[in-house]
């Protein structure tokens, strides 16, 4: 046995040294192979950020003819009176202190003598080769001379075509032609996450842009506008880029910018852009008639939670809750009711109040469209004629939902209805809310009328007792309530 040993230790060995070459030499092979990887994947990296730099830079090149400057110049002419500052009151110390002469001579804030100019600076977008201009309302407002500079640095008077206060929204014309018009893009097709570059004249810096991505979409209540829709984008802007364009890179105008949410004043990562489609709708409408004109559905409406959306037996809270329609209005007149859920309009998917005011704006008036709505665990599919919305209607109002109970009601009398303009309201008037009580945090407010309790008319306070006495207030119960000329549903549970 040990001969045999003897014989098979060298060639052991032998296999073990040829397996050990071998190893090295595989070793070389696939470190040769992974360099030539690692190059490959590092050429290919350099490249995607090549033509990613090279994209940004074919944006640039395409949409700077197409921005514009605009500087404004509103005229504040001096008052008649001899001060334009608050006069002390009669009975100042002060006066007889420091004498009426010497109060008119030092202390009371003056205007120079003949006026000043204010003077503002925006951006704009060229939309047409005629010369037709998109920018922000208050890049213009009240302005008594605006001024364009094209790219070339070619300046031009400009008339206001019309202003849009509601979208923040103007259009100018300048006598020119053969411009390069920017192409307005499809904003419902963008994406959150993917790539944008802003571009304007912020501070005055001409022809500046920035990069930066869709940070979100339907940004609502940021209190610039009534009708906010807003793109939200990282790219930044600041002061003197608003009514500039946001454009994907394709090099289409996908919005408008608008707004920056600062502590500072300048750019803190958040700005807001007016979606090129809601900016297109009002622009042809300026153009068209000289005033924008927007659909009425004769609704108020408001959001769901979950508790209002469970009362109602809607699963979920996509949708927009009906909690009021105007007698005779469109909706009403196709049999819309307070309580439907509108799920589709005009067959798209509704999920927000913002959204629908804005489909029910822009669409034309006279126009037949299908409503679907959740009523009574069914689906119900209406056809509305729109309407038009005229000065002094509302597409729609916004209510707050109350979550919890807290207040003392009492019988609405006639003297007490018709003091609150409510002279054909019937329920009970609320009289009183606990300080930092449910109710109060919930919203419920002294003079608000409770009209129904789940649905249930009530027009007394023994009525509502009895009412409320059928449910569970710890599981929570919906009411009916009217601030106003405002009716909206709240659903309560008790504060326990």
């Amino acid at each position: 046995m040990k001969r045999v040993n003897d014989r098979l230790i060298p060639v052991i060995v032998v296999a073990t040294t040829a397996g050990i070459v071998s190893t090295i030499a595989t070793l070389a092979l696939d470190s040769a192979h992974a360099a030539e990887r690692s190059q490959s994947v590092g050429q290919q990296h350099l490249k995607a950020v090549q033509d990613l730099s090279a994209a940004f830079e074919s944006v640039a090149e395409q949409i700077k003819p197409s921005v514009v400057s605009i500087s404004s110049v509103k005229r504040i002419h001096p008052r008649m009176e001899s001060g334009s500052g608050p006069a002390l009151p009669p009975d100042s110390p002060f006066r007889e202190f420091f004498g009426e002469d010497f109060f008119e001579r030092f202390l009371r804030p003056r205007m120079p003598e003949h006026g000043y100019e204010q003077r503002g600076l925006g951006t704009g977008v060229i939309v047409s080769r005629d010369g037709y201009i998109l920018t922000n309302n208050h890049v213009v407002d009240e302005a008594d001379e605006v001024t364009v500079t094209l790219s070339d640095e070619s300046q031009f008077k400009a008339t206001v075509i019309g202003t849009d206060p509601k979208t923040d929204l103007a259009v100018l014309k300048i006598n020119a032609s053969d411009l390069v018009p920017a192409t307005l893009g499809n904003s419902d097709h963008v994406r959150i996450g993917e790539w944008v570059v802003a571009m304007g004249h912020p501070f005055g810096l001409s022809d500046t842009i920035t990069a930066g991505i869709v940070s979100a979409k339907g940004r609502a209540n940021v209190g610039v506008a009534d009708y906010e829709d807003f793109i939200q984008t990282d790219a930044a802007i600041n002061p003197g880029n608003s009514g500039g364009p946001l454009a994907d890179l394709a090099g289409e105008v996908i919005g408008i910018n608008t707004a920056i949410f600062s502590r500072s004043g300048g750019y803190m990562g958040i700005g807001f852009a007016i979606p090129s489609n809601m900016a297109q709708a009002v622009m042809h409408s300026l153009i068209d008639h000289g005033r924008v004109i927007r659909g009425w559905l004769g609704v108020a409406i408001q959001d769901l939670n979950k508790e209002l959306a469970e009362s109602f037996g809607f699963d979920g809270t996509d949708g927009v809750l009906v909690s009021d329609v105007t007698p005779d209005g469109p909706a009403a007149t196709a049999d819309m009711e307070p309580g439907d859920i509108i799920v589709r309009f005009n067959g798209k998917r509704v999920t927000s109040m913002t959204e629908l005011r804005a489909a029910v704006a822009a669409t034309e008036p006279g126009a037949e469209v299908h409503v679907e709505v959740f009523r009574a665990g069914k689906p119900r599919t209406m056809t509305v004629k729109i309407g038009e919305l005229q000065a002094g209607e509302t597409l729609s109002q916004a209510a707050k939902p109350s979550l919890s109970l807290g207040m003392t009601v009492e019988n609405l009398t006639p003297e007490a209805a018709l003091q609150l303009g409510l002279e054909h309201a019937h329920g009970v008037l609320v009289t009183g809310v606990e300080p930092f009580g449910p109710a109060a945090k919930a919203g419920i407010r002294v003079n608000d009328v409770v009209v129904a309790v789940q649905n249930q008319p009530v027009a007394n306070v023994p009525e509502f007792r009895q009412a409320m006495a059928k449910h569970d207030l710890k599981k929570g119960i919906r009411l009916t309530v009217r601030t106003g000329s405002i009716q909206r549903f709240v659903f309560i549970r008790s504060g326990e």
